[in-house]
């Protein structure tokens, strides 16, 4: 599956985007999905997350209650929306995909996601 992320600008503190994942090749319904950021010199880190079969969502404790993750599979599409950025969620986004786990999981760990975008930057001004 090829995955092709975006949505990502430039935007004030307290302002609002959306990312897209977009999936091709294969049916999106049997894969998890996860969003991870990187920032300039830092590692990537895990930010959201939503599981196939049973949609259950995760959140990195820095996002919970501003960032919102939903998928709508007849669109093979995963959504990030993002509320009250703030200037530290400055990064390039990925979206990582995995097939194989069980319904309701997922993983914070982008080692074990086997597909990747190619990484939409965002841009907090503060």
């Amino acid at each position: 599956v090829q995955l092709q992320a975006s949505g990502g600008g430039l935007v004030q503190a307290g302002g609002s985007l959306r990312l897209s994942c977009a999936a091709s090749g294969r049916t999106f319904s049997n894969y998890a999905v996860g969003w991870f950021r990187q920032a300039l010199g830092k590692e990537r880190e895990f930010v959201s997350a939503i599981s196939w079969g049973v949609e259950r969502s995760y959140y990195a404790n820095s996002v919970k209650g501003r960032f919102t993750i939903s998928r709508d599979n007849a669109k093979n599409t995963v959504y990030l929306q993002m509320n009250s950025l703030k200037a530290n969620d400055t990064a390039v986004y990925h979206c990582a995909a995995k097939e194989g786990w069980g319904r309701g999981s997922y993983s914070a760990r982008p080692y074990e996601y086997d597909y990747w975008g190619q990484g939409t930057q965002v841009t907090v001004s503060s």
